[in-house]
């Protein structure tokens, strides 16, 4: 059994890079983070532990990020969640298992609600739902409002390299997509791993979302050391065995 790859083609002729493990359902889909890819530490392990146990397995890359065509600035929530639509429907049959780290726990959300006879299950890495509004515009500072307004384009400073360049069109439009306080239309099995010393998501806000969901299958594990990769190998154990338990 190997790992294939490919590019899924967009209505604006933007390419969607992907790799697929072809094995036995439901297939389980990462959904990446904000500004991440598909080479990350944990979307590598949930492919090796699907090749090592025959799982269907896609990853791939949204608009603007890693090895997918597009400017990142120009990326939206509304983008971001119309890809992994396309990906689900091209790449995909049948049940699927949605990992959602960081943005991806809000997109998968986003779209647990919209394909519920699809997702048999959601796995959440510090899910940053509404961070476009809770998390970013909390940080706007006179000068970044006046930046956005002038130019479009906010340089938000990242310990993980250098800034990120935050339109006004993605703050604007993420807005739109707001869940909390919730009701959050997820009825199905769900479960949350959070870094207790997670700088970007604070326990508390991924608490939120917990207490949000619908459903009642709704498990809300704390790491207490934990940050917000949560890329340590037992974390990476734990995420394994969140997996395995829904799928």
């Amino acid at each position: 059994m190997s790992e294939i790859a490919g590019h899924l083609p967009r209505q604006d002729a933007a390419r969607l890079a992907w790799r697929r493990v072809e094995g036995a359902g439901p297939a389980v889909v990462w959904l990446g983070g904000f500004k991440s890819d598909m080479a990350g530490t944990k979307a590598q392990a949930l492919a090796d532990w699907a090749l090592a146990n025959g799982r269907a397995y896609v990853r791939f890359d949204y608009f603007g990020h890693g090895e997918s065509d597009g400017d990142f600035a120009q990326g939206t929530i509304t983008r971001w969640r119309e890809d992994v639509l396309a990906v689900l429907e091209a790449l995909t049959a049948g049940p699927v298992v949605l990992v959602g780290s960081s943005m991806g726990g809000w997109i998968a959300c986003l779209v647990a609600a919209a394909l519920p006879e699809r997702i048999k299950a959601l796995v959440l890495i510090a899910p940053a739902a509404d961070f476009t509004e809770k998390l970013m515009g909390a940080e706007l500072t006179p000068a970044d409002r006046e930046a956005l307004d002038r130019i479009g384009i906010w340089l938000r400073p990242s310990d993980y390299g250098d800034p990120y360049p935050i339109s006004a069109a993605l703050l604007e439009d993420g807005a739109r997509w707001s869940i909390l306080p919730g009701p959050v239309n997820v009825d199905v099995p769900v479960r949350i791993l959070q870094g207790g010393e997670d700088p970007d998501v604070p326990w508390r806000h991924a608490l939120e979302l917990a207490q949000a969901i619908r459903g009642d299958d709704v498990v809300f594990s704390l790491i207490k050391d934990g940050d917000h990769r949560l890329s340590r190998p037992a974390d990476i154990a734990r995420l394994i065995a969140a997996v395995e338990e829904v799928s």
